[in-house]
């Protein structure tokens, strides 16, 4: 059978790997920091400018009949989109880590550049071959990304970086042969890869289909860092440099969500998405209220908001939409929060205790108002209205699709997450322990420009989603 090619289709994808490609030639050509950089950044703009191109005015390629493996709609646009507007705000964010030296900018332009192609491979992607190759490209960079240093001291940063990355490694190495597992018994059972024909009601052996399926959505759950393949993210997150935790917790997570929303729907798998929910939300909150250190308290939040990312999901095709709105609100404050922490931090200094952040916010008051903005959304508090309206999204969908109890137990940890998420904001307006708030005259930090600037974009950006979320639940769905 022939098989179809549309060039146009592929627009976004020969942007994202022509964007590695050209950070490669600058490096090589220039040497020159900024020059590596601003290919970077501009690659990235023009990945997000031809996905929203092409949605909805070209058709899908590489087709065989019915089936497609590069699939086309508005979602996968968005999808794309926001991996190359991710991608753009974490190069910003490093722009002063890389000026001093902590890293060389060629490489690190290059793993980012690769990863954001993989990203976009996984918005568009209509087979299961193409799904786990584009989620293995978008991970593959990020282990060299969480060690990448150029220096090496004998410090607690230079180790727990490597340690941090051989924990990503190991795992993520599991969690992918899990899920070819499963995809080999699906394809063994049903002999269908394209997700527009995968189907458990398919094939003569029903229970080896099931197997598959659980297999593969097991794999999957890894991206999200939901139970019980989660233990990975907070080493990881605390020891990767603070610009690389953040794509970890937005980009990475994103690439899951999208590749679970797309095989989640055509499996009998509720049931099996459902328990993952539960204990991914309620373990990640119940840790969560023990941590100490600002970007364990952030991971181990990460992870049950994966697990309410995942509820809607347990209800199949009719969640959908809801996930991904979720996550698309999700993943703008978590950026965010890690935006706030590099402003508030020294260029490529870890994320530290939560008690070095005491009276931060009278030497910084407006990222420390970011930080507060980004944590109520995520606690689905006033004034993050985004977070406030995605969560309501959340149990309006469970509960319409009657999955009331889930919508209960979300409700319950949405409550408890209240409790760290009030400490971590408010160790930013108390003063250190035993010093009157009158002698407290600290001197005022300057935010790096580029930090400053994606920080207010991403500010107004979660701003204007929270006014406006229908339009992005339409978009999504």
């Amino acid at each position: 059978m022939i098989q179809s090619v549309n060039h146009v289709a592929l627009l976004p994808l020969y942007a994202a790997a022509g964007t590695a490609i050209l950070v490669l030639v600058m490096e090589l050509a220039t040497g020159r920091r900024g020059a590596v950089l601003g290919s970077a950044m501009a690659g990235g703009l023009v990945t997000a400018v031809c996905a929203f191109g092409v949605s909805g005015r070209t058709a899908s390629t590489f087709c065989t009949g019915a089936a497609c493996s590069w699939v086309l709609s508005p979602s996968a646009g968005v999808v794309a989109a926001l991996f190359a507007g991710l991608t753009v705000g974490v190069l910003a964010l490093s722009a002063p880590a890389l000026r001093v030296g902590t890293a060389p900018a060629g490489e690190f332009c290059f793993l980012l550049a690769c990863a954001m192609t993989g990203g976009v491979v996984i918005g568009y992607a209509g087979d299961l071959i193409t799904l786990i190759v584009g989620l293995e490209t978008l991970t593959l960079p990020l282990y060299v990304l969480v060690g990448l240093r150029r220096f090496a001291p004998r410090d607690r940063v230079t180790t727990e970086g490597t340690s941090a990355a051989v924990t990503f490694f190991l795992v993520s190495v599991i969690s992918t042969a899990i899920a070819l597992l499963g995809a080999a018994l699906l394809y063994a059972s049903t002999g269908a890869l394209h997700l527009s024909l995968l189907s458990t009601d398919r094939g003569l052996f029903g229970e080896l289909t099931s197997v598959g399926a659980a297999l593969l959505v097991i794999g999957l759950a890894f991206k999200v860092a939901a139970v019980p393949l989660h233990a990975w993210a907070p080493a990881t997150y605390d020891g990767a440099p603070l610009p690389v935790a953040a794509y970890l917790s937005t980009a990475s997570k994103l690439g899951g969500v999208v590749a679970l929303a797309l095989v989640v729907p055509r499996l009998d798998t509720g049931p099996l998405v459902a328990v993952l929910a539960v204990l991914t939300m309620t373990v990640g909150n119940l840790v969560a209220l023990r941590q100490t250190r600002m970007v364990r308290l952030l991971a181990w939040s990460s992870i049950a908001q994966a697990g309410y990312i995942l509820a809607p999901l347990a209800a199949g095709a009719a969640g959908v939409g809801a996930a991904l709105a979720y996550a698309g609100f999700f993943v703008v404050l978590e950026f965010i929060a890690f935006g706030t922490l590099v402003a508030l931090r020294p260029p490529g200094a870890d994320g530290g205790d939560l008690a070095s952040y005491r009276g931060t916010a009278r030497r910084s008051p407006w990222p420390a108002a970011a930080f507060v903005l980004a944590l109520a959304g995520l606690a689905g508090l006033p004034p993050g209205l985004a977070g406030l309206f995605a969560k309501v999204t959340v149990v309006d969908s469970l509960i319409g699709s009657g999955w009331g109890w889930l919508a209960g137990v979300v409700a319950v940890n949405a409550v408890i997450a209240l409790a760290y998420y009030v400490r971590a904001a408010a160790v930013l307006y108390s003063g250190p322990v035993g010093v009157p708030v009158a002698d407290l005259r600290p001197p005022r930090l300057p935010v790096p420009r580029p930090v400053a600037t994606v920080l207010v974009a991403a500010v107004a950006v979660a701003l204007l989603l929270g006014f406006a979320p229908q339009a992005l639940f339409s978009a999504l769905a």
